[in-house]
Protein backbone atom coordinates (compact mmCIF):
# COMPACT_ATOMS: atom_id res chain seq x y z
CA UNK A 1 0.00 0.00 0.00
CA UNK A 2 1.26 3.47 -0.88
CA UNK A 3 1.57 6.06 1.88
CA UNK A 4 -0.94 8.31 0.14
CA UNK A 5 -3.51 5.48 0.26
CA UNK A 6 -3.34 5.69 4.06
CA UNK A 7 -3.39 9.50 4.19
CA UNK A 8 -6.27 10.24 1.78
CA UNK A 9 -9.12 8.51 3.71
CA UNK A 10 -8.10 10.32 6.89
CA UNK A 11 -7.93 13.62 5.00
CA UNK A 12 -11.35 13.08 3.45
CA UNK A 13 -12.93 12.19 6.79
CA UNK A 14 -11.38 15.07 8.72
CA UNK A 15 -12.27 17.60 6.03
CA UNK A 16 -15.90 16.41 5.96
CA UNK A 17 -16.14 16.77 9.74
CA UNK A 18 -14.35 20.14 9.68
CA UNK A 19 -16.80 21.50 7.11
CA UNK A 20 -19.70 20.52 9.39
CA UNK A 21 -18.13 22.52 12.21
CA UNK A 22 -17.50 25.52 9.95
CA UNK A 23 -21.11 25.43 8.72
CA UNK A 24 -22.30 26.03 12.31
CA UNK A 25 -20.34 29.29 12.71
CA UNK A 26 -22.70 32.24 13.12
CA UNK A 27 -21.17 35.13 11.22
CA UNK A 28 -23.15 37.63 13.31
CA UNK A 29 -20.81 36.59 16.14
CA UNK A 30 -17.51 36.76 14.20
CA UNK A 31 -16.12 39.32 16.66
CA UNK A 32 -16.79 37.20 19.79
CA UNK A 33 -13.74 36.14 21.85
CA UNK A 34 -13.63 33.94 24.95
CA UNK A 35 -10.66 35.95 26.26
CA UNK A 36 -8.84 39.13 25.28
CA UNK A 37 -5.78 37.14 24.08
CA UNK A 38 -7.86 34.65 22.09
CA UNK A 39 -8.64 34.79 18.40
CA UNK A 40 -12.10 36.01 17.53
CA UNK A 41 -14.64 33.47 16.31
CA UNK A 42 -14.34 34.77 12.75
CA UNK A 43 -10.54 34.75 12.79
CA UNK A 44 -10.44 31.21 14.20
CA UNK A 45 -12.95 29.92 11.63
CA UNK A 46 -10.94 31.54 8.83
CA UNK A 47 -7.72 30.10 10.22
CA UNK A 48 -9.24 26.60 10.22
CA UNK A 49 -10.35 27.16 6.62
CA UNK A 50 -6.89 28.24 5.47
CA UNK A 51 -4.84 25.47 7.13
CA UNK A 52 -5.30 22.92 4.30
CA UNK A 53 -3.42 25.32 2.01
CA UNK A 54 -0.29 24.93 4.14
CA UNK A 55 0.07 21.53 2.52
CA UNK A 56 1.01 23.23 -0.75
CA UNK A 57 4.44 24.22 0.56
CA UNK A 58 4.98 20.93 2.37
CA UNK A 59 4.08 18.85 -0.68
CA UNK A 60 5.72 20.94 -3.42
CA UNK A 61 8.69 22.84 -1.93
CA UNK A 62 11.83 21.45 -0.26
CA UNK A 63 11.61 23.99 2.56
CA UNK A 64 9.69 26.86 4.04
CA UNK A 65 11.39 29.94 5.43
CA UNK A 66 9.09 31.89 7.72
CA UNK A 67 10.31 35.44 7.71
CA UNK A 68 9.02 37.52 10.60
CA UNK A 69 6.30 39.91 9.55
CA UNK A 70 5.56 38.39 6.15
CA UNK A 71 2.55 36.18 6.97
CA UNK A 72 -0.76 37.66 5.91
CA UNK A 73 -3.67 35.62 7.22
CA UNK A 74 -6.66 34.97 5.00
CA UNK A 75 -9.63 37.23 5.62
CA UNK A 76 -13.30 36.28 5.49
CA UNK A 77 -16.26 38.42 6.54
CA UNK A 78 -19.00 35.79 6.45
CA UNK A 79 -19.50 32.09 7.04
CA UNK A 80 -20.16 31.70 3.30
CA UNK A 81 -16.71 33.19 2.57
CA UNK A 82 -15.11 30.86 5.14
CA UNK A 83 -16.77 27.84 3.52
CA UNK A 84 -15.76 28.96 0.03
CA UNK A 85 -12.14 29.39 1.17
CA UNK A 86 -12.19 25.99 2.88
CA UNK A 87 -13.74 24.19 -0.10
CA UNK A 88 -11.17 25.64 -2.51
CA UNK A 89 -8.27 24.77 -0.18
CA UNK A 90 -9.51 21.20 0.36
CA UNK A 91 -9.97 20.54 -3.37
CA UNK A 92 -6.50 21.83 -4.25
CA UNK A 93 -4.81 20.10 -1.32
CA UNK A 94 -6.43 16.74 -2.00
CA UNK A 95 -5.19 16.87 -5.59
CA UNK A 96 -1.66 17.70 -4.47
CA UNK A 97 -1.63 14.89 -1.92
CA UNK A 98 -3.09 12.30 -4.30
CA UNK A 99 -0.32 13.02 -6.82
CA UNK A 100 2.56 12.36 -4.39
CA UNK A 101 4.67 9.22 -4.53
CA UNK A 102 6.09 7.39 -1.52
CA UNK A 103 9.52 8.75 -2.40
CA UNK A 104 8.20 12.31 -2.38
CA UNK A 105 6.34 11.83 0.90
CA UNK A 106 9.44 10.37 2.55
CA UNK A 107 11.77 13.09 1.28
CA UNK A 108 12.88 15.66 3.82
CA UNK A 109 11.04 18.93 4.20
CA UNK A 110 12.75 21.69 6.17
CA UNK A 111 11.24 24.47 8.23
CA UNK A 112 13.30 27.61 8.69
CA UNK A 113 12.67 30.84 10.49
CA UNK A 114 14.51 33.89 9.22
CA UNK A 115 16.91 31.57 7.38
CA UNK A 116 17.76 29.43 10.42
CA UNK A 117 16.79 25.77 10.16
CA UNK A 118 14.52 24.76 13.02
CA UNK A 119 13.86 21.19 11.88
CA UNK A 120 13.62 18.81 8.98
CA UNK A 121 11.38 15.76 8.71
CA UNK A 122 9.79 13.56 6.07
CA UNK A 123 7.01 15.37 4.20
CA UNK A 124 4.48 12.79 5.42
CA UNK A 125 5.37 13.68 9.03
CA UNK A 126 5.22 17.41 8.30
CA UNK A 127 1.83 16.84 6.63
CA UNK A 128 0.54 15.10 9.76
CA UNK A 129 1.88 17.73 12.15
CA UNK A 130 1.45 21.02 10.31
CA UNK A 131 -1.72 20.27 8.36
CA UNK A 132 -3.76 17.50 9.96
CA UNK A 133 -2.90 17.81 13.66
CA UNK A 134 -2.87 21.60 13.49
CA UNK A 135 -6.29 21.69 11.84
CA UNK A 136 -7.76 19.17 14.29
CA UNK A 137 -6.42 21.22 17.22
CA UNK A 138 -8.02 24.45 16.02
CA UNK A 139 -11.23 22.66 15.02
CA UNK A 140 -11.48 21.53 18.64
CA UNK A 141 -11.09 25.12 19.80
CA UNK A 142 -13.74 26.16 17.31
CA UNK A 143 -16.19 23.57 18.65
CA UNK A 144 -15.75 25.06 22.13
CA UNK A 145 -16.39 28.55 20.71
CA UNK A 146 -19.58 27.20 19.14
CA UNK A 147 -20.76 25.85 22.48
CA UNK A 148 -19.93 29.10 24.28
CA UNK A 149 -21.81 31.21 21.72
CA UNK A 150 -24.92 29.02 21.83
CA UNK A 151 -24.47 27.38 18.44
CA UNK A 152 -25.15 23.68 18.04
CA UNK A 153 -22.00 21.59 17.92
CA UNK A 154 -21.98 18.83 15.31
CA UNK A 155 -20.69 15.37 16.09
CA UNK A 156 -16.99 15.06 15.37
CA UNK A 157 -15.99 11.53 16.43
CA UNK A 158 -19.49 10.45 17.33
CA UNK A 159 -22.70 12.27 18.18
CA UNK A 160 -22.55 15.48 20.17
CA UNK A 161 -24.93 16.49 22.96
CA UNK A 162 -26.75 18.56 20.33
CA UNK A 163 -27.35 15.57 18.05
CA UNK A 164 -28.73 13.05 20.51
Amino acid sequence: MAIVDALLPEFDHEMTVTRKVLERVDDTQFGWKPHERSMSLGRLATHVAEIPNWAHTILTEPEFNMVDGTYTPAAAATTAEVLDLFDRQVKTTRGLLAARSDAELMSTWTFKQNGQELFGMPRAAAWRSWVMNHLIHHRGQLSVYLRQTGSKVPGIYGPSADER
